[in-house]
């Protein structure tokens, strides 16, 4: 059978009909669904199998301790890296129209760690884990022909908007030239809570210090499959990569639950701190689960459903890598 490669993220990949995403899915779906998607790919993440490990530093702001008493604003603290290609596919195309991602572990100076995981694109592809497992499935090639058959995604989207705005996005933006030369967005609500108790609700973006840079249509035709590693060792070699983390906070209104949902261009924006990407990281990071849910204390997660799922999805993916397969 054919395999998908990277039409879309892997828990960032729609269902032959609508009428199936009213059906409950859970993580180990999922994990079912990215496996006959991909292959099995033993020792591989089931989602964003292709990636690249860096290492670095973050430097807090301390103005964002009014908003959160957590730790991760007391000092400097190590992170640990991983860029990645969407999908399960450890040989994607790294010229396609498909997400990259970002995750973070930042290791605190009292040792907890807090995760932070997300995409080049501004939404996630769905409102909820169901539309989104009915887009993947919809993605599934024909057991006769071996083809996806694109009628069915189209109308699959067409009945299921949440989808569309990835896609869209997609389409109207060339892929990143570099994974340090693209923005980061963190796709879901989370709230800081600072030492009254008051409880802020953001969504988080990673915005690189240098110009954003993409690729062009005939560097899309013509690059090599795989490229975005060594262009990552030659930016670093030309020196450090500065990132400013920010915080986008929300407004009355503004969707909270759902990380299809792009919030207003307006919306006040706070500087949490600079990550600094000094080196590539080898394997380094091949051990570390960028589960979204790990957080320090004064962080909460949203009750986004996505993002609630995102747990169980991650730790069925580690325990069969770890496992070998």
């Amino acid at each position: 059978m054919k395999k998908v490669t990277s039409l879309v993220c892997a828990m960032c990949l729609v269902l032959p009909t609508a009428s199936f995403a009213e059906q409950s899915v859970n993580g180990q779906d999922f994990i079912n669904l990215f496996e006959k998607l991909s292959g099995k790919q033993p020792g591989y993440r089931k989602g964003h199998a292709k990636g690249v490990c860096a290492v670095g530093t973050f430097t807090p702001n301390q103005a964002a301790k009014q908003y959160s008493i957590s730790p991760l604003f007391n000092a400097p603290s190590k992170a640990n890296i991983r860029f990645s290609m969407g999908g399960g596919n450890p040989h994607a195309d790294e010229t396609s129209r498909a997400p990259r991602g970002m995750g973070v572990q930042f290791v605190l100076e009292n040792g907890d760690v807090h995760n932070i995981a997300g995409l080049s694109t501004p939404v996630f592809a769905g409102n909820s884990p169901e539309a989104f497992f009915g887009l993947l499935s919809t993605l599934l090639p024909d057991e006769k022909t071996g083809q996806i058959d694109f009628a069915k995604v189209k109308a699959y989207r067409e009945q299921n908007p949440s989808t569309l705005g990835q896609f869209n996005w997609l389409q109207s933006h060339n892929p990143p030239a570099s994974y340090v030369s693209s923005r980061y967005f963190g796709v879901h609500t989370f709230y800081m809570v600072d030492e009254k108790g008051a409880k802020h609700a953001f969504r988080w973006t990673m915005v690189p210090e240098e110009p954003e840079q993409v690729l062009t249509e005939e560097q899309m035709k013509t690059f090599p499959k795989s490229f975005l590693a060594k262009r990552l060792e030659e930016d670093l070699a030309k020196g450090k990569v500065h990132y400013r983390f920010q915080a986008e906070l929300a407004e009355p209104g503004d969707a909270l639950t759902d990380p299809s949902v792009q919030w207003p261009a307006d919306r006040k924006t706070i500087e949490l701190g600079k990550l600094t990407i000094e080196s590539t990281g080898e394997s380094g990071c091949d051990l570390t689960n960028y589960d979204p849910n790990l957080l320090s204390k004064g962080f909460i997660p949203s009750d986004d459903k996505v993002l609630k799922l995102r747990s169980t999805a991650y730790a069925i993916s580690f325990a069969k890598r770890l496992t070998g397969k």
